[in-house]
Formats: C-alpha cells, sequence, structure tokens
C-alpha cells in the first residue's frame, strides 16, 4: 500500500511538471504584424516591433507584407516623409532580434517585381494574405495591423 501510494505521488508530479513545462511552450505570445502600406505603415510598425520586443522581448513576431506594403524591405528604402530614416538598418536590427519579415509573393507577380530587389533579411510566402490567416488560426498569433 505504502509503495502503490508513492508510486502514485510519483506519477501525479511526473504529470503537473510536465503539464507546467506544456504551458510554459504555449504561454509564448505570437504576433503578425500586417503591412500593406508602406509610406503609412512601416515606420510606425517598426517603432512598434521595437516598443513590442522592449517590453516583452521573449514574443515571436512575423511581419507579413504585400501590396504597397512590401516597398519598405526593397534596397535602399527609406521613409519619404523622413529620408533619414532608413529601413535597411532598422529592419536588420529587428531581425537580429528574431523577428521574420515576409514578402508576398503574388505581389511580386502583380508588380514585376524581382526577390533580388529586396534586402537579405526579406523573406517570402506565396501569399501575404494566406500566410496572415495561418498564422492567426493554424498558429495562433494575435493580429496587428499598425
Amino acid at each position: 500500500m505504502k509503495n502503490s501510494l508513492h508510486r502514485s505521488f510519483a506519477i501525479l508530479a511526473l504529470f503537473v511538471t510536465l503539464a507546467a513545462s506544456g504551458a510554459a511552450v504555449q504561454a509564448q505570445d505570437k504576433v503578425v504584424y500586417h503591412i500593406d502600406n508602406a509610406e503609412m505603415q512601416a515606420t510606425k510598425g517598426l517603432r512598434n516591433i521595437r516598443n513590442h520586443l522592449d517590453v516583452a522581448p521573449d514574443t515571436k513576431i512575423t511581419v507579413v507584407t504585400h501590396a504597397d506594403g512590401v516597398d519598405f524591405l526593397m534596397e535602399g528604402a527609406k521613409d519619404k516623409k523622413n529620408p533619414n530614416v532608413d529601413y535597411a538598418s532598422l529592419v536588420s536590427a529587428l531581425k537580429a532580434r528574431g523577428v521574420r519579415f515576409e514578402v508576398c509573393e503574388i505581389t511580386l507577380k502583380n508588380r514585376s517585381l524581382k526577390k533580388e530587389l529586396f534586402t537579405l533579411d526579406a523573406e517570402f510566402t506565396p501569399s501575404g494574405v494566406v500566410r496572415i490567416g495561418q498564422l492567426q488560426v493554424r498558429e495562433a498569433h494575435g493580429y496587428i495591423k499598425p
């Protein structure tokens, strides 16, 4: 009886430990930032992401761009309202903090853009809109549109 009770407590303790470690893994915040107009959203969005990581550094952040939102990820892109803002350095700094930047390949096709026009920090996804939906539904990402 004593051995059986001890074994039951050991199994319960193992179960609680596994459940707690699983909850900790699931507790990581995951967010998708949606940018479809670089002129209106890029500087503000990059600032929001930097602030987001300053407060919650373990957040998994993916930036999905399409339509005119892809422009800030092109080589040499600058903020039209403030030419001192060089997007490449801001994007690189965020990429170093684990942020992913994804460009919609449908946009590339529709706008006749080549992948070579983009910074090395840019990754590509077949469809920006589909990717946003997948991140929200399948991967439980919160949605932010700066």
